[in-house]
């Protein structure tokens, strides 16, 4: 027992002994004595020991100390607020007071150098993408306004869109968005373009970035084959939005609109003739057409945009196709036509129907097309417009800014098909006098009908003197079919019109003297002269009237 007391006892006194020591004084300090930062700023931590209260404080309205007090020790952070300044330092002191100490140190800050910083230096893009997909966008942090400049080597296939670049804060960068709308790379090597974001005043740069864009090869097609021709289909097929697809399960010779060539030579099996209808798309011909070098006759019919695009080219791939002999570009929502369109040197056939042409395309004349007998051309209206002269609105197709009549085509001797119906053409047709120097002006020669050119089917009376004693020129000689009905015509129908020999086979009645709706002077669209019936006609062509004894048995 007398053990544990002298035990208790000397633990309470080990432990009084320890008690009365003193714990050291914690001393007033700041682990720093300066901070530097660049010129966008940034936060900075501290660390202060105290053994009371303390402050902090600044006067310069650019740094901000949080928390600005404390007791004991702490952490603090010093944040310091961009700069506004050019290639300046700006320094200001930040003061830690405690209840008998102080303590200071320096915040410096650099200033902004010129700069044009791109979140992405280097896109990498596909060969291909849907309409409205084809586009990226990087966002550029600049201090100096700026222009982007696409090399020339990418002009054609890279377009960028930069946004208003709002300066408003002295030397601290602002940031813009630059849009780069991409074309379909349709050649099988990969493209480059170097693109330069170059300040609009030459100064002095302390960061210049360019981008980089790297555009993918295209899958090669084997040009001259049918396996090439097979993926050209599917290829343009894809590009045009054509509502149903190929059946690639059956051979390219059973595919719906398409026709194969089957003879002995290399063309075998290769497309004859192609069809592409009811598809959705916004732009022209796809690039993959070109490919398609056997190909005679082309259909291309039935664009669900045909009446909301503004401006729309056929595109030049189209154009490379200088074997085809038939092409239809139909209801497409066309407005112009390549300038390389002129090289199709061998269609005999052309349907542009149902676009939106303002003109006649020029490219659309004798010289260009030598082998041309088709032209069809109608109901080009991207809307209904009764009276024109009292209508304000713009880009209503239908021929609606030809002056006058077209008389160029009414000079294209081959032509036995010409249909014009349902535009927007305007005036009287040309006069037989006005007729013979339109001919005279284009180097042709001015003939007139005399009896002995009809021929025996449309014989008249030998002994009539009619074409004889009126000079009727020879317009259009050759047309079987000539329709321009539904238009803003009006005046008096000419000779080379009304006695025509091949008139009964334009069915005038309805394709020839039905106008509708008023010119943009008001005139009320009809031929004056328009006759109630083909009497007249048939009394000068005496054996196109049927008649039963005209009828001989062989």
């Amino acid at each position: 027992m007398k053990i544990y007391r002298r035990i208790f006892i000397a633990f309470s006194a080990f432990a009084l002994s320890v008690s009365c020591v003193n714990e050291p004084e914690v001393q007033f300090a700041v682990d720093t004595d300066a901070i530097q930062v660049g010129p966008e700023g940034g936060v900075r931590t501290i660390k202060v020991t105290s053994p009371g209260n303390w402050v902090a404080s600044t006067q310069q309205p650019w740094i901000t100390i949080s928390p600005a007090n404390g007791r004991g020790t702490a952490e603090c952070k010093v944040i310091i607020d961009s700069t506004l300044k050019w290639d300046e330092v700006r320094e200001g002191k930040v003061f830690i007071n405690g209840d008998k100490q102080s303590q200071s140190f320096a915040v410096s800050q650099e200033g902004f150098a010129y700069q044009i910083v791109a979140d992405k230096t280097e896109m990498n893009i596909a060969d291909y993408a849907d309409y409205g997909k084809r586009s990226f966008e990087i966002t550029v942090k600049a201090n100096v306004d700026f222009n982007v400049r696409v090399p020339d080597n990418a002009i054609n296939w890279l377009k960028p869109y930069k946004s208003k670049l709002v300066l408003d804060r002295d030397a601290r960068p602002r940031e813009v968005t630059i849009r780069f709308d991409w074309q379909v790379n349709s050649m099988p090597v990969e493209r480059i373009a170097d693109v330069v974001l170059e300040p609009v005043t030459p100064v002095q740069m302390g960061i210049q970035d360019g981008v980089k864009v790297v555009q993918k090869a295209a899958l090669p097609i084997p040009v001259g084959t049918v396996q090439g021709d097979s993926l050209a289909l599917l290829a343009v097929n894809r590009a045009l939005g054509v509502w149903t697809e190929y059946d690639t399960a059956e051979r390219m010779e059973n595919w719906t609109g398409v026709e194969v060539w089957k003879t002995k030579d290399e063309r075998n099996g290769r497309v004859k003739s192609a069809e592409f209808a009811a598809f959705t798309t916004k732009e022209g011909v796809p690039f993959e057409i070109q490919y398609l070098t056997a190909m005679e006759e082309l259909y291309i019919y039935g664009n669900t945009n045909t009446f909301l695009i503004d401006k729309l080219d056929c595109g030049p791939y189209v154009c490379m196709l200088t074997q085809l002999r038939k092409l239809t570009i139909g209801a497409y929502g066309l407005t112009t036509l390549h300038k390389d369109f002129k090289n199709l040197k061998n269609l005999e056939y052309l349907g542009l129907e149902s676009n939106n042409f303002q003109k006649i395309p020029s490219v659309i004349n004798e010289d260009n097309f030598p082998k041309l007998t088709a032209l069809v051309i109608n109901a080009n209206t991207r809307f209904t417009v009764s009276d024109l002269s009292n209508d304000t609105r713009e880009n209503i197709g239908g021929f609606v800014e030809e002056e006058g009549f077209p008389v160029r085509l009414l000079t294209w001797e081959k032509l036995d098909t010409l249909r014009l119906s349902a535009n927007y053409l305007q005036g009287p047709l040309p006069s037989d006098e006005e007729m013979a120097q339109i001919l005279a002006s284009a180097g042709k020669p001015v003939e007139y009908w005399r009896t002995s050119d009809i021929s025996i089917r449309d014989s008249i009376d030998v002994n009539n003197r009619f074409f004889e004693e009126n000079d009727i020129p020879k317009v259009l000689p050759e047309t079987d079919f000539f329709a321009i009905n539904l238009n803003r015509l009006y005046g008096e129908l000419p000779k080379w019109v009304l006695y025509h020999p091949k008139l009964d086979y334009w069915f005038p009645d309805l394709l020839v003297w039905s106008q509708e709706g008023r010119a943009k002077d008001g005139t009320m669209a009809g031929f004056s002269n328009a006759p109630t019936n083909m009497n007249y006609y048939y009394d000068l062509y005496i054996n196109k009237k049927w008649n039963p004894n005209n009828i001989t048995e062989e």
